[in-house]
Parts: C-alpha cells; sequence; structure tokens
C-alpha cells in the first residue's frame, strides 16, 4: 500500500513508519517537526514538513495514497488548558482537514490515534471498555472525541474506512523527556542523569503503560481490519511507587525521588479493557512493564554514551 503516516517524525509515528517499510509498503511522512525529530525518519521514507493545517492537495495530488495514519497532534494536556483555541486548530480542524483531502483523492481508509485516558475521564468502572461514557476533563480530550465523532461521520457520509485506537500510556525508545505523559522517560533521564525523580502526590496513581512495539502492531491490524473503535492497553495498573521500585531493580540502588504535591485534575486511576481487539483481532501486549521498562532504560543508556 501507498501510506501516509502524519506525525511520523514523531515517538509513536516514526515506530510505526519503520514498521510499514519494513512491510513493503511504500510511506510518505508529513510532519512540521514541531515534536518530532528528523532524526527519527526512516530513509526509505518520502519526507514532507507541513503542517497537517495547511494545504494537502500537492502531496495528496501526487503521492496518491490508499491509507493515512494520523499521528500529528498537539499532545499536551496543560497546553490545551492554557491554549484551547490552538488544541482545537491542530487536533480537531487538522484532522478535518485531512478528512476533507481523503474524500477529495480517493484515499480508502483512515487510523486515527486517539486517547484511552483523555477521552473518558473518570469512568464509574474499571478496566475501561470502549462503550464507556466519553466525558473528557479538559480541552485535549475533548479534541480528541470531536475529531473521533468527525471520523466516524465520514465513514457514513463519504464510505472512507475507518479505525480508531484508543491508547493507554505509550512508552518505549525515542519518547520524549518533555511529555508530560512520559514519565518512564522522564524518569529515565533523571536517573541517567543524576537527579531526583519527581513524585506528584502520594504515588499510587496508576496507568496502563503499554510498550509502544505492542502499539505499532495494533496499528499494523488496523490497517486492514474492519472499521471500528479499539482501546490500546494492557489491562494491567502500574503505580507511580510501583516504576520507582521497577527502576530500582534496574540500577541496583534506590531511586532518588521525593513527593511534591499532587497536580490539579489528574486521574487517579486509569486502565483499559482491550477484550474487543483482542477477540476481533487476536492482537494482544507482548511486553510486561519490567521487560519494557529495561529495553527502554538501556536505549537510553546507550544513547547517552555516545
Amino acid at each position: 500500500m501507498k501510506i501516509l503516516i502524519t506525525g511520523g517524525c514523531g515517538f509513536i509515528g516514526s515506530h510505526i513508519v519503520d514498521a510499514c517499510v519494513a512491510h513493503g509498503h511504500d510511506v510518505a511522512v508529513i510532519d512540521n517537526l514541531s515534536t518530532g525529530s528528523i532524526d527519527n525518519l526512516n530513509g526509505k521514507a518520502r519526507f514532507y514538513e507541513l503542517d497537517i493545517c495547511g494545504d494537502l492537495d500537492p502531496v495528496f495530488s501526487k503521492e496518491k495514497f490508499d491509507l493515512i495514519d494520523h499521528h500529528a497532534a498537539q499532545i499536551n494536556v496543560r497546553t490545551s488548558v492554557d491554549e484551547p483555541l490552538f488544541d482545537a486548530e491542530v487536533n480537531v480542524l487538522g484532522t478535518l482537514n485531512l478528512l476533507e483531502a481523503a474524500v477529495r483523492h480517493g484515499v480508502k481508509r483512515f487510523v486515527y490515534a486517539s486517547s484511552g485516558g483523555a477521552v473518558y475521564g473518570e469512568p464509574s468502572h474499571y478496566p475501561i471498555n470502549e462503550t464507556a461514557p466519553l466525558d473528557p476533563l479538559s480541552p485535549y480530550g475533548v479534541s480528541k472525541v470531536a475529531a473521533e465523532v468527525y471520523i466516524r461521520m465520514y465513514g457514513r457520509l463519504r464510505g472512507l474506512e475507518h479505525v480508531v485506537l484508543r491508547y493507554s500510556n505509550v512508552y518505549g525508545p525515542r519518547q520524549i523527556s518533555k511529555s508530560e505523559a512520559g514519565v518512564i522517560s522522564i524518569f529515565t533521564d533523571c536517573i541517567l542523569n543524576g537527579t531526583e525523580c519527581v513524585v506528584y502526590g502520594g504515588g499510587d496513581q496508576t496507568r496502563d503503560y503499554v510498550y509502544v512495539a505492542d502499539v505499532v502492531d495494533a496499528n499494523l491490524i488496523a490497517m486492514d481490519c474492519a472499521s471500528n473503535t479499539f482501546n490500546v492497553g494492557t489491562g494491567s495498573e502500574t503505580s507511580v511507587n510501583d516504576l520507582i521500585d521497577i527502576f530500582s531493580v534496574i540500577i541496583g540502588n534506590e531511586v532518588k525521588h521525593r513527593h511534591v504535591d499532587p497536580r490539579a485534575g489528574e486521574v487517579d486511576r486509569n486502565v483499559l479493557d482491550c477484550g474487543r481487539l483482542l477477540s476481533q483481532t487476536h492482537w494482544r501486549p507482548r511486553m510486561n512493564i519490567k521487560d519494557g521498562i529495561l529495553k527502554t532504560f538501556e536505549h537510553y543508556k546507550k544513547i547517552s554514551r555516545s
């Protein structure tokens, strides 16, 4: 297939580019490099330094894509609170701009990276399945829900095949430590630089951490399965204190850390039920949290020495 991956120089997107190239697909990347790095770009992918809110017709006319895998986004929750118009411009209008270009140029399928943490808010039952109410607590979550609704509408009205993937907390190599959701990369950076890890509140808050390679597998499946919305996680909860313990085992000493006041609006729990994806596609996460953190830590340790 001829595939466009937006945000293909970013953390998750670049891994998807690598996998698509390895599977023999013809891949192009659109990225404005606001958060992505050209160093992540696969040399066999064609690159267009563009903003998804800009004029996409020249690229779409030239390339004639079969599929779009959309990962370009404004992903910072705090930025969305401070700048909701900017957040909506990128995540809603940017997605809508891509959808319009897709329809105009005969793209058959649209895969969308959504957020299993932001769209559900604080549900009444855990683990969270795809039928849980969508009740976002931030403009970022609202923008992700709005984009999902537009995508499903284009499926109904324009016949665009589509798969929405709601990620839990993704981690792994290439994740930038400045990302607020990237606590594993943040802790790795602190440990390698000999600084204290900061734990907000008591550290009992939990997340569902899924390794980036497992997310890549879900995207490859989404390129060829029936249109649907799927959670992508592990179904297991890991607390921040658990992360400290895992890192302590890896380095052979207790990780230096300190507790500070909790962040306002932070969700206490998040864990996803991924039964729909398992039952319909046989996808399942292969990496456990301890091995994934070790693999991630060794990656950054190697880089820091080079």
